[in-house]
């Protein structure tokens, strides 16, 4: 089958042949939500999780997705084979779908899903080596439990933090850390891990329950609480994780190096684990 083919509403074409109404309220209003599912040897990781995750936020800002979860799921794999992804993601996304503009839901719109595959390598030097971050103020809205398609406060804080030369931006509201753009947060202090709770204030991602289970297995205790800037600087080892970044070591916060300024020992560990969750062919 050709490489190119894509989602749209249950049926596999190809891009050429998508058409989208201008009046679309996921273009008009960002009204709707999305998934990334990451594929490793061609298997969906944590799958379950994240068209769990995606019902749930479909549910919350009352769409109704057009199919069973055993469907859906069947259709992701369909789409992985289809387009031959052996190591990569698919992104899925459904909006309230096509209606004359107006703020509050239609009477009448039929749900839009759309769906494209590509492959994406594991990002293996910079788990070795460690980024770096800064501090830029949380301007998003207050549901961030949802996974919505209203990403523009994601969007400027991760530019403002790429044309400053850091990997990731670590958002906090006043002193509060609360999580990345694109990614959750985490410190390590004195053998325990520290991360916001999964609250409206934070996406509860799908590797950080994945990352939480493995501290379980590996004896490391958990402080799901939220900690500040301050003690973020202070932490002896700091990493980030997301679908597509893993556990990835942050080793600098602005100028200030995190512990000794390499990934530490704890966050190693939990690499190795995830790896070995996964069973990827090539390790760090």
């Amino acid at each position: 089958m050709d490489k190119d083919m894509i989602l749209h509403n249950g049926e596999f074409i190809r891009e050429e042949d998508l058409v989208i109404s201008k009046e679309d309220r996921g273009y008009q209003f960002g009204d709707g939500i999305y998934e990334v599912i990451r594929v490793y040897d061609g298997n969906l990781f944590t799958a379950k999780e994240h068209i769990d995750r995606f019902y749930e936020s479909a549910d919350k800002i009352k769409i109704v997705i057009p199919h069973t979860k055993d469907v859906f799921h069947k259709m992701m794999y369909d789409f992985v084979e289809m387009n031959n992804i052996d190591n990569g993601q698919v992104y899925v996304q459904i909006t309230r779908g096509a209606a004359e503009r107006q703020h509050q839901f239609p009477t009448q719109a039929t749900p839009v899903i759309t769906g494209n595959t590509k492959t994406v390598e594991r990002p293996v030097a910079s788990m070795k080596s460690g980024v770096t971050a800064k501090f830029i103020e949380d301007i998003r809205w207050l549901r961030c439990d949802i996974k919505s398609l209203n990403l523009l406060g994601n969007v400027l804080a991760k530019q403002e933090a790429t044309e400053e030369g850091f990997f990731e931006a670590i958002l906090h509201r006043g002193e509060t850390v609360t999580e990345g753009c694109s990614s959750n947060m985490y410190g390590f202090k004195d053998g325990n891990l520290y991360t916001h709770p999964a609250n409206n204030l934070i996406l509860n991602g799908i590797t950080r329950r994945v990352i939480l289970e493995l501290c379980k297995e590996l004896d490391i205790p958990v402080e799901e609480t939220a900690f500040t800037k301050t003690q973020a600087l202070e932490m002896d080892e700091f990493f980030m994780s997301s679908t597509t970044s893993e556990v990835m070591p942050i080793v600098a916060i602005g100028d200030q190096k995190i512990g000794q300024g390499v990934p530490g020992e704890l966050t190693r560990k939990l690499q190795t684990a995830f790896e070995a969750r996964v069973g990827v062919g090539v390790k760090l």
